[in-house]
């Protein structure tokens, strides 16, 4: 284990995820596949998220269409809840996902957008376009 960039990438993770959601995804994924769960850590998050040039909320909106446009969904959830916490606003979430219909596709953005609104109504957010 690389031990500054897992330092380096807990550190990131703290700033984007509540301890409890971090501990959940972490401690899960170490239980099945300690190899995935040091990488998961260190390359992403110890390595990219951490580099200078960009700050949270730039890597976070670029995370998220890069995950829409995978059609990665199912990692949405995650995501959008950690550009919340770094201070991406609602307009800010929903606009990015909506750019990209042009670029992934419908069905992809819709996914994305069922996947926003779910988080949106899990925290209480209320999206008012305009």
């Amino acid at each position: 284990m690389d031990t500054n960039r897992h330092d380096k990438g807990i550190e990131v993770l703290k700033k984007m995820v509540s301890e409890e959601t971090l501990n959940a995804t972490v401690k899960r994924m170490e239980q099945f596949s300690p190899d995935m769960a040091k990488l998961i850590v260190e390359f992403p998050y110890g390595s990219l998220y951490a580099r200078p040039g960009l700050d949270l909320k730039q890597r976070s909106l670029l995370t998220i269409a890069a995950m829409l446009a995978s059609g990665a969904a199912s990692q949405l959830d995650f995501h959008i809840k950690g550009a919340l916490n770094v201070g991406l606003t609602p307009n800010e979430i929903v606009e990015a996902v909506m750019h990209c219909v042009s670029y992934a596709g419908f069905p992809k953005t819709l996914d994305a957008m069922f996947v926003v609104m779910k988080v949106f109504d899990e925290q209480g957010i209320t999206y008012e376009e305009g």
